[in-house]
């Protein structure tokens, strides 16, 4: 599922969740609705070429990734995980929900 949602009064973003609910993804704020749905445009547009993960480390020893576009913009990031395997988890999950999506037109 993707959601779209109002960000704080200050734009809108969207949010990956997985089919338990869990969230996959974060976007960054968009300035109004048409940038969010041209971003998960891009989105469904990667599934046949590698999508940017850049993982890392916060400072308590969480992981989590970013999500970037061909031209090396952030599109969005992971919730925390407490363990790699989980994070790489995390983004096999959120690749595969990504082409689910794409396939059933909701993108």
């Amino acid at each position: 599922m993707i959601a779209i949602e109002k960000n704080n009064g200050k734009g809108y973003r969207f949010i990956v969740k997985s089919e338990s609910g869990q969230t996959l993804l974060s976007s960054v704020p968009f300035s109004n609705r048409s940038e969010v749905r041209k971003s998960l445009k891009t989105l469904g547009n990667a599934r046949n070429k590698p999508i940017g993960f850049e993982r890392k480390t916060d400072h308590e020893g969480k992981f989590l990734f970013n999500l970037k576009d061909n031209a090396g913009s952030l599109i969005g990031h992971s919730s925390l995980y407490t363990s790699e395997a989980g994070m790489e988890n995390g983004i096999k999950n959120l690749k595969n929900r990504i082409h689910k999506l794409s396939d059933l037109g909701e993108l």
